[in-house]
């Protein structure tokens, strides 16, 4: 292991971190004095994620087992252990009736949201198990999608649903270990994949109406609150959403 003498607060990963939730929680995490690590498929986004703070930048693929290890092995050569991973990679997916939905995008789908957050989390889970002090947190971004689907979205929502599954799992299995688990579960926060939503999206009944969103920065916020909290303790489930967004009666 490499001499550090940077940060010295608890080691973050951060998955999905060139853009959007994933990089304003990784800034967040910075700017609460934490030792970050982000990751996606492009080194210029993550670059820009941490703007020149002594942070590590790792490029990698969530659906591919190397991939992920070599991730986790490069934050163990840094620093030497990991105590929260924010496993927020993932993609919407095909937006089509489930007829229609070509199976080689529901595939993907699934690799990044599903088998992605699982690789990442089964890579955190060693590492929290194996360190000293044993015992980390893993919080994994679940999204409204987990609770109650869109129209045309039965990729993105089927991986959500079973990021909920996943998360339960690793939240018992984690007890022996000292290991939490919890997931938040986001609805339109401003970010580039919400862009249209206050234009128009795609009701239940078939219509197209404007949607409100969110300050992303509240969503940074929720997480800090669950990674800071001392492993005693575990948000399980936290639901943060525009406050008239069609979920509650769904409308």
């Amino acid at each position: 292991m490499t001499e550090d003498q940077g940060p010295t607060g608890p080691v973050a990963v951060v998955t999905g971190a060139g853009s959007g939730i994933g990089r304003v929680v990784a800034r967040a995490f910075l700017g609460a004095g934490y030792r970050v690590a982000v990751t996606g498929r492009r080194r210029d986004r993550l670059e820009e994620t941490i703007d020149g703070a002594d942070a590590l930048a790792v490029p990698a693929d969530v659906g591919d087992p190397d991939s992920v290890d070599e991730l986790f092995a490069a934050v163990r050569a840094r620093w030497g252990r990991v105590d929260v991973l924010f496993n927020n990679a993932g993609t919407f997916g095909p937006a089509a009736t489930p007829d229609e939905v070509p199976v080689d995008a529901w595939l993907d789908t699934v690799r990044t949201n599903l088998t992605g957050t699982f690789l990442c989390a089964r890579a955190a889970f060693a590492t929290m198990r194996a360190q000293s002090p044993q015992g980390g947190r893993i919080i994994n971004n679940g999204s409204i999608s987990a609770q109650v689907p869109r129209p045309w979205s039965a990729a993105y929502t089927s991986t959500k649903h079973g990021v909920t599954g996943l998360t339960k799992s690793l939240s018992l299995d984690g007890r022996p270990f000292g290991i939490a688990c919890g997931q938040i579960d986001i609805g339109n926060a401003a970010t580039d994949m919400t862009a249209g939503f206050s234009a128009g999206a795609r009701q239940a009944d078939g219509s197209t109406a404007p949607e409100a969103t969110f300050d992303v920065a509240h969503v940074a916020d929720a997480v800090l609150y669950m990674a800071g909290l001392p492993l005693e303790a575990n948000v399980q489930f936290l639901t943060i959403a525009a406050r008239t967004m069609p979920y509650i009666g769904r409308g």
